[in-house]
């Protein structure tokens, strides 16, 4: 039987893929652990989103985290081999990004998180896709080669989660807009930050 309860992290560290214990403080952790968190914020997501598609796009994006998340705790030391991290998945995102953009009436302005329920849980999941974001650069400036496809699929991803925040607002008849609820004027600007 396989324990959970191992107590062999009690004393601050973890174990990698291949065996290699490290800090639970390492950036190699605090990367593919936001990652995992990522995932868990998309799962709630999901479990509350009424739109069929966009939860089964979101599944599809949970299971390619989980890919993510087992190339990063997997150091190039490591006897397993890493997992390979398709470039083709950001042209998945990007193809949804674009045809989610496409769509008559989508907001095209900074958005107010909350008002809608299954939107604002997106939003929340776009935040935590930018802390990975920025783990993983972290990562990358501190020396660690990471899968080229990585950082691209977790920007893509960032802007995709909030379109499907406004899709959903958009579909329940919701207007998130900043601007029309401070009344003031202003250029479009990039709206996922």
């Amino acid at each position: 039987m396989r324990c959970i309860s191992t107590m062999r992290g009690d004393g601050g560290e973890t174990g990698l893929a291949g065996g290699i214990r490290v800090s639970k403080a390492s950036a190699r952790v605090e990367t593919y652990g936001t990652v995992d968190e990522l995932n868990a914020v998309l799962g709630f997501a999901r479990s509350i989103c009424n739109d069929a598609d966009m939860a089964a796009f979101t599944k599809g994006i949970q299971q390619d985290l989980f890919r993510i998340g087992s190339s990063l705790a997997t150091p190039p030391e490591s006897p397993k081999p890493q997992v390979a991290i398709d470039p083709a998945l950001v042209d998945r995102l990007t193809a949804e990004v674009h045809r989610l953009e496409a769509i008559e009436g989508m907001l095209g302005d900074w958005s107010i998180a909350g008002e809608h329920t299954a939107a604002a849980a997106y939003d929340v999941a776009r935040t935590v896709c930018r802390r990975a974001e920025r783990a993983l650069v972290r990562l990358q400036e501190a020396g660690t080669i990471v899968q080229p496809a990585i950082l691209p699929y977790l920007n893509r991803l960032s802007d995709l989660l909030w379109l499907f925040g406004r899709k959903l607002e958009r579909d329940a008849g919701v207007d998130g807009s900043l601007r029309a609820s401070t009344g003031k004027p202003g250029n479009r600007f990039s709206r996922a930050w």
